[in-house]
């Protein structure tokens, strides 16, 4: 993906994937999402994701766009939504 930052997400159960990088980095990102590092709510349409480089971004709309919170965060091992 030219060294972009993308999610991909897939709404056929793997059979196919699409990827979405509306508010990522365009070119040249050197974030690492580890394995608990993006949490979905229970309604579906809103996700986080934290970087090994402490950029921390949500989704408001199911991963359609994003939007960077923070950039000054340690390294983030884990992300979750609080349980309400």
């Amino acid at each position: 993906m030219d060294g972009k930052f993308v999610v991909t997400r897939t709404k056929d159960g793997g059979k196919s994937f699409e990827s979405l990088s509306d508010g990522f980095p365009a070119e040249r990102c050197y974030d690492i999402v580890f394995r608990h590092g993006m949490d979905i709510d229970d309604s579906g349409d809103q996700l986080v994701i934290g970087s090994s480089t402490g950029t921390l971004w949500v989704s408001e709309n199911g991963g359609d766009s994003w939007e960077c919170i923070t950039s000054n965060l340690p390294q983030i091992y884990c992300a979750r939504f609080a349980a309400t």
